[in-house]
């Protein structure tokens, strides 16, 4: 129990980091949310608690599919925003979001490469 609230604890303090630094540089904090800060946490986790090897290649593997249909909603976002104001914005980014997941799953199923 004490293992899983230091994950959370731990997970939880650099999110809010990047939060904080957000405000004072945008830059920054952009900078830093780019990081794969989630995923290196992620792995380190699943490493620590003994996962099999191949259980953390996978995930890895995995999360590099996965990011490339989210891209499209970091430069429509903020234009979206300036337009329709915030959620509204970032409904049609989470929508745009599920549309491009679909998409890459069905462009790269025919070289093998199984997302769902």
């Amino acid at each position: 129990m004490t293992w899983l609230l230091t994950k959370y604890a731990l997970t939880a303090a650099i999110v809010v980091a990047v939060s904080e630094l957000a405000k004072r540089s945008d830059r920054l904090g952009a900078l830093v949310a780019a990081l794969p800060l989630v995923t290196i946490l992620t792995l380190i986790w699943l490493h620590v608690e003994r996962q099999p090897a191949e259980k953390v290649a996978n995930h890895a593997y995995y999360t590099f599919w996965y990011v490339l249909p989210t891209l499209p909603m970091f430069l429509v976002f903020p234009w979206l925003m300036a337009r329709w104001g915030f959620w509204p914005a970032l409904a049609a980014s989470a929508v745009l979001t599920a549309i491009a997941f679909a998409g890459t799953v069905a462009l790269l199923k025919p070289f093998g490469i199984e997302l769902a």
